[in-house]
């Protein structure tokens, strides 16, 4: 009631004035119960931001996230009476929250060999440098096997390419690769090395296989039934002409071998267009769709005059050539049964199928 209220905007005017003798302190915002089940904006009152803020601060007080994860240390301190120990393990702790770039969470920066310029990793560079904002002649991406030079995040000390620093002893990444000039404090995505590919992967060693002929890595759920295509992920992408062979993003690979981002097939899904843009073989299985165009179909009788109408067709799920009845609606493979078939020129009827 009325007495909560005002003992509520007590506290409120104690931390104010204590927040106010303290000015070199930083302050963060923490959240303030409602005064009542009317009021809808809630209250906020300015916090010191200290180790033991918890305890300077009123009970009934509920932090945000982001303070939260301001205070937290995640490893504990050591013992009191080694200041210079613990000054130690906060930092360490601090540059593992705060360094890395957008891409990758580690406390070290690379300096390029091509341009001699640094940047956070090997995509921020490339962003950089091939933005449109670049000259077209100046435009280049970073040989990642040639990186030889690194900066420490914590001491800004640069030297020569390791996992822990020289100067401060500092581990630069979790995962690193000595192969790939390659380092990472996530390893919950479970990088590894693939030699044949000549890259790091996530995933997990486990859960993949090098196929030699398509030249990249595949789920051992394609080991045996996957349709190789030579050096299939060599290549850009077919809808957003991004190079796929070392591309941070999903890939997909589609029944007839080719390679697409996941993320581009599901675009081509929303716009309802279920084959490969390679080769215009169905992208997926199509048999509920077919069944659906049969009933069609048969619904949709044709004029008298168009009845004995035939046309060459190919189709593109199959490869073989042969003469149909004409319809306005689609034309069905007698082989495969596929509607996804195109019109053609000539050939005979009975031509051994060919695959795409």
């Amino acid at each position: 009631g009325t007495q909560t209220k005002l003992q509520l905007l007590n506290e409120m005017k104690k931390q104010r004035s204590w927040s106010r003798s303290s000015p070199s302190l930083p302050i963060y915002p923490a959240r303030v119960p409602r005064f009542s089940s009317n009021t809808r904006s809630p209250f906020f009152l300015l916090i010191p931001a200290c180790a033991d803020v918890r305890q300077r601060a009123s009970p009934g007080l509920r932090f945000l996230p982001s303070f939260r994860r301001r205070c937290r240390l995640s490893s504990p301190l050591p013992e009191r009476g080694n200041p210079e120990e613990a000054e130690t393990a906060g930092q360490m702790d601090f540059g593992a929250e705060q360094h890395g770039c957008e891409h990758y969470t580690r406390r070290c920066r690379i300096r390029a060999p091509c341009c001699g310029e640094v940047f956070g990793c090997r995509h921020c560079h490339n962003q950089a440098k091939n933005s449109l904002e670049v000259d077209l002649l100046d435009r280049h991406e970073i040989p990642r096997h040639e990186i030889s030079k690194v900066i420490c995040s914590l001491c800004n000390k640069e030297q020569d390419v390791q996992q822990n620093c020289s100067g401060c002893g500092a581990c630069m990444g979790k995962y690193f690769c000595e192969k790939c000039n390659f380092f990472d404090d996530d390893i919950s995505k479970k990088q590894y090395h693939c030699d044949g590919c000549g890259i790091c992967r996530t995933g997990g060693i486990d859960n993949f296989f090098h196929c030699e002929k398509c030249g990249c890595c595949y789920s051992n759920v394609l080991k045996d039934s996957h349709h190789c295509v030579e050096r299939a992920m060599h290549h850009n992408c077919p809808v957003c002409f991004e190079y796929l062979f070392d591309s941070t993003m999903d890939i997909s690979v589609l029944h007839c071998g080719h390679t697409i981002h996941l993320e581009c097939l599901n675009e081509m899904r929303v716009h309802h267009h279920f084959s490969c843009p390679v080769c215009s073989r169905s992208a997926c299985d199509m048999t509920d769709a077919w069944q659906k165009l049969d009933q069609e179909v048969a619904a949709t009788p044709m004029p008298e005059f168009y009845q004995k109408k035939m046309v060459w067709i190919l189709c593109n799920d199959c490869g073989a050539t042969s003469s149909v009845r004409f319809h306005v609606l689609a034309q069905k493979c007698p082989g495969c049964s596929s509607y996804n078939t195109r019109e053609t020129r000539g050939g005979p009827a009975t031509a051994a199928c060919s695959r795409v």
